[in-house]
């Protein structure tokens, strides 16, 4: 069984997903079940299809995040430190050719949101970040060709 990394905050977030789904989801689903059989013939029954589909995509829903849940292995980056990029770090990079500074969270899958700053583990920047040091330089594999990196700040937040 291999296990998930993830941060606190990212199984914080999974935990309440699955609480929302079985306490709220689930029993708006069952009563909209419930209405459409009230409507007669489930055959030809619009509503009731709908409810069916949906109550299936809850249930895989719930499974999946139970999965992942139990496969977790939590990572508290509080207690991290050093010069080092680990799992949970918020690295500061510069583009070495537009000399443009990017900061990123390394962190779980589920959590990832380029958005907002955070990168999966298995992407190719966190990749190539992990296990260098502060001022190292880092080659990525970008879509656009290879970019380099200068690691400018490793913080564990």
């Amino acid at each position: 069984m291999q296990r998930i990394p993830m941060t606190a905050e990212g199984h914080a977030a999974l935990d309440a997903e699955l609480k929302n789904l079985k306490t709220v989801e689930r029993p708006n689903i069952i009563a909209a079940i419930s209405e459409a059989r009230e409507h007669g013939d489930l055959s030809e029954n619009a509503e009731y299809h709908a409810a069916k589909e949906k109550q299936s995509f809850i249930e895989g829903r719930v499974a999946e995040l139970e999965d992942k849940l139990a496969r977790a292995d939590v990572i508290d980056t509080s207690k991290l430190s050093g010069d080092t990029v680990k799992f949970g770090a918020t690295v500061t990079i510069m583009d070495e050719e537009s000399e443009e500074e990017s900061t990123y969270k390394i962190v779980g899958e589920d959590e990832a949101d380029v958005a907002s700053g955070k990168v999966s583990i298995t992407s190719p920047i966190a990749r190539a970040l992990i296990g260098k040091e502060l001022e190292d330089v880092v080659e990525v594999a970008a879509p656009g060709g290879a970019k380099s990196y200068e690691i400018l700040k490793v913080e564990y937040i």
